[in-house]
């Protein structure tokens, strides 16, 4: 919904997916959006979990220009990319969740449920809970603050800072940034 306008404006050119139950983030263990998944003519994913953002954030929070150019390369080349992964590749990039992270994504889906049943206490405890067990999960702190909008900005820059030499998005393996 957040992002329905935009889609309106603009003529894509690619297929885009809003996740609002976050079931590919559960499936993929993606813990940020905008994330990256790549999937091929074939239906198979040959890369994921990556930031997607354009150049014109060239800072070391985001790969932009990095991402960009492998973009481009596996458009131009395929599954011959140099950056397109193999199944054994894509199969060791889902990163295993922890005992807390796993509980963490069923406490965050009761929170989205409670949610959508208008019961907006019930969820919050649900969502602050979620975040309690997987602090790491950006999904479950932005979906939070979705509900504050006037605090979100906020909210969001304490949360960067407090990452202090750890990378908002992971580097990009392969990729010259």
């Amino acid at each position: 919904e957040a992002t329905a306008e935009w889609h309106d404006q603009v003529e894509l050119t690619y297929t885009t997916l809003i996740d609002q139950t976050h079931r590919i983030s559960s499936l993929y263990n993606l813990v940020n959006v905008p994330a990256g998944i790549w999937v091929d003519e074939e239906g198979r994913v040959r890369r994921i979990n990556h930031g997607t953002y354009t150049p014109s954030y060239r800072n070391d929070m985001y790969n932009g220009s990095a991402y960009l150019a492998a973009v481009r390369d596996w458009v131009a080349n395929g599954i011959d990319s140099r950056y397109a992964w193999s199944m054994a590749e894509v199969a060791a990039n889902i990163r295993q969740a922890t005992p807390d992270e796993a509980l963490a994504d069923p406490t965050f889906k009761l929170g989205v449920y409670f949610f959508s049943t208008g019961d907006e206490e019930k969820a919050n405890r649900y969502w602050e809970q979620a975040q309690k067990l997987n602090p790491d999960s950006w999904n479950y702190h932005r979906q939070d603050w979705s509900f504050t909008p006037t605090e979100a900005g906020a909210n969001w820059l304490l949360k960067v800072q407090s990452l202090g030499d750890k990378p908002y998005y992971r580097p990009i393996e392969g990729l010259d940034n």
